[in-house]
């Protein structure tokens, strides 16, 4: 398998997902579609929509095909995009550049950028319901609603938002241990968790199979937090799409000022081997799941 040519179609068929569910920019309300769409479309790797759509794929279920798959892996990109556009506010990370464009809030200021992150996280949920009203059978209704609440349990305050709460009240102080891995874990994991729980959920997978998804998406989530503290230090703001050394201006604690560099880039290797190993123990065609786990370790950006 060529990987990096696979990746591409594939992402390439995530971004004509995503597209669908664009809003057209009309309307008294037309700058909250603009803002909606801009922060969509400003780029990304796409990984939360990508992980749920291959792992229904490798379990048997039928992918972009399958209009239920589709309207969760959007919904998911749009939570995703919504917690951007909110960690990049001045009362958050006061960032004006995310992926070589100027932030939802720097573009459309600090109010329509609040809005607009409201609007993708109330979005998400919209299209998901609209997409069940049109299932019927009752094995499909099920699955939709157990992804379902997947999908909010692991967006609100046990999931991405619980992990956003305690990094914004441990910064400019010492995280302990434990209190890094709660951040790491809920703050970036959550969202993995779901998207490739809900992509086996709706391949109609055992619950012991959708558990072991989720051990495999919470490693998957630590070694790329720690991949991106390792990138803050040595990346750049060309390669990157953001500012570099935000960390160290915010005065976050991360896995590399804890422990050291080396330590970080060891861990990232453990924990994307123990992802590997949990999607092994999954039945289908897994050798582009894999390798896209294993492509997170080398990332440059």
């Amino acid at each position: 398998m060529n990987f990096e040519a696979e990746l591409k179609e594939r992402t390439g068929q995530v971004e004509q997902v995503l597209k669908q569910f664009l809003l057209p920019e009309t309307g008294y309300q037309k700058t909250i579609f603009e803002a909606v769409n801009y922060s969509m479309t400003a780029g990304g790797k796409r990984l939360r929509p990508l992980f749920l759509v291959e792992c229904n794929r490798m379990l048997g279920g039928n992918g972009c095909k399958d209009p239920l798959v589709c309207a969760f892996a959007a919904a998911l990109e749009m939570i995703h995009t919504y917690s951007l556009v909110h960690d990049d506010l001045p009362a958050m990370d006061n960032d004006e550049y995310r992926r070589g464009k100027l932030t939802t809030h720097a573009k459309y200021g600090e109010a329509m950028g609040i809005l607009a992150g409201d609007a993708l996280l109330n979005h998400a949920f919209e299209i998901t319901a609209a997409a069940l009203v049109q299932e019927t059978a009752p094995e499909r209704l099920c699955a939709g609603a157990q992804a379902l609440k997947v999908l909010a349990e692991k967006a609100g305050m046990f999931g991405m938002l619980g992990g956003q709460v305690v990094d914004v009240e441990k910064t400019g102080q010492p995280m302990d241990a434990e209190e890094m891995d709660f951040v790491y874990r809920l703050k970036t994991g959550a969202l993995l968790e779901a998207a490739m729980m809900i992509g086996g959920i709706l391949a109609g997978v055992k619950s012991t199979q959708v558990e072991v998804l989720q051990k495999a998406a919470t490693a998957v989530g630590m070694a790329f937090q720690i991949q991106d503290d390792i990138l803050d230090v040595t990346s750049s703001l060309e390669v990157l799409g953001k500012p570099v050394h935000s960390d160290e201006k915010n005065a976050k604690t991360t896995y590399v000022t804890a422990h050291s560099m080396e330590q970080a880039q060891a861990q990232v290797k453990v924990l994307s081997e123990q992802a590997v190993g949990y999607i092994e123990q999954m039945p289908g065609e897994k050798e582009f799941v894999k390798a896209l786990v294993l492509s997170l370790i080398e990332r440059s950006y």
